[in-house]
């Protein structure tokens, strides 16, 4: 069974469900699954994670959550 390619459906953002990745995970595969709903690039997504753990902001508990209450794809 294969994953549907995000990238490239003409699904519009509004009928795509959130979901962490199950290929593209590093950890849980919450940006993974951020980068495959959205189209965007996955490595683009976790660098700009990363550079946002040095700002002030709760970004590590948002992403706790979002393991939480993410569904697998």
């Amino acid at each position: 069974m294969t994953t549907p390619n995000f990238a490239h459906d003409n699904t519009p953002f509004s009928q795509r469900r959130l979901h962490r990745s199950l290929t593209d995970k590093y950890v849980a595969g919450v940006l993974g699954g951020i980068a495959e709903t959205y189209g965007w690039n996955s490595t683009l997504v976790r660098l700009i994670f990363v550079a946002s753990i040095l700002l002030p902001g709760p970004q590590f508990i948002a992403y706790v959550i979002a393991w939480i209450i993410m569904p697998n794809g």
